[in-house]
C-alpha cells in the first residue's frame, strides 16, 4: 500500500521532573513531545517512523477531529510501548521503530495533532528523546487497470486453432504402430536363412545330335538356341 509523508510540526520537549527538583538528584524521566500539523487538514495516520535515543518506553495520545459542534478530545492509541527491553542496557536504545496503525488501541482517523510520552525510568542515561520523526498518511489509490471487451474477449474468427486439430488419435497411432511392430518381428522369424539360386544347371548333357537331330546341319555342323549362340 502507498503512503504519503504528512508534513509536521515538532514542538520542544517538555521534562516532567522526577525527585527532588532543589537536589542534584532530581532528574527528567519523563518527556512530553507535541506534533501538530498546521497546514494539513484532518487526515488518516497510516504510520509513524522514527529513531530512539534510549527512550525505554512510548506512550502515544492522539487529539482527533469529531463535528464541528464538539471540540476535539485526546485519544491515547499507544500505551506504555517498550523501546529497550532492559532499561539499564544498550539493547533498542538506538533502533529505527515503525509504528502501524493496526497496532494502535483506538482509530487512527481525522488526526489533528499527536502527543508523544517518552520514559526513562534508568538513571544511568543523563538524557534520552526521539529523533527523525516521520508520519505518514495512505496515498491515493492507483487507478484500476481495465481492458476493452473487444481485447480481453477476441472474436470466435481470432480465437488461435487447437494444437491437436487434424491430427489423428495418439492412442489409435500407438495401436497401429504396436501390431506393425509385431508383423515385423514374425515375417523375421519366419525367414529362411538359405540362399536360392537362379538356376540349377547338370555339369552334363547329352549330345545335341542324338537328342534333337533335326537341328544338325548337312555339313555335319549342329547348332542350339542356348543363349541364342552358334555352334
Amino acid at each position: 500500500m502507498s503512503r504519503v509523508s504528512v508534513p509536521c510540526h515538532v514542538k520542544g520537549t517538555v521534562a516532567l521532573q522526577v525527585g527532588d527538583v532543589r537536589t542534584s538528584q532530581g532528574r527528567p524521566g519523563v518527556l512530553v513531545i507535541d506534533v501538530t500539523f498546521p497546514s494539513v487538514a484532518p487526515f488518516e495516520l497510516q504510520e509513524i517512523m522514527f529513531k530512539n535515543y534510549y527512550t525505554a518506553f512510548l506512550t502515544i495520545r492522539v487529539r482527533q477531529h469529531t463535528s464541528t459542534h464538539t471540540p476535539a478530545k485526546w485519544v491515547t492509541c499507544l500505551r506504555d510501548y517498550c523501546l529497550m527491553p532492559d532499561p539499564h542496557s544498550e539493547e533498542g536504545a538506538q533502533e529505527y521503530v515503525s509504528l502501524f496503525k493496526h497496532q494502535m488501541l483506538c482509530d487512527m482517523a481525522r488526526v489533528l495533532e499527536l502527543r508523544l510520552i517518552l520514559r526513562q525510568p534508568s538513571p544511568l542515561w543523563s538524557s534520552f528523546t526521539v529523533e527523525e520523526l516521520q508520519i505518514y498518511q495512505q496515498g491515493p489509490k492507483s487507478p484500476s487497470m481495465t481492458f476493452p471487451k473487444w481485447l480481453s474477449h477476441p472474436m470466435p474468427c481470432e480465437q488461435p486453432a487447437p494444437l491437436l486439430e487434424g491430427l489423428p488419435d495418439p492412442s489409435r497411432v500407438s495401436s497401429e504402430a504396436q501390431q506393425m511392430w509385431a508383423l515385423t518381428e514374425m515375417i523375421r522369424a519366419s525367414h529362411t536363412s538359405t540362399r536360392i539360386g537362379r538356376f540349377d544347371v547338370s555339369d552334363c548333357f547329352p549330345l545335341l545330335g542324338s537328342c534333337w537331330p533335326e537341328w544338325v546341319r548337312s555339313d555335319g555342323l549342329f547348332f542350339f538356341f542356348a543363349g541364342r549362340r552358334l555352334l
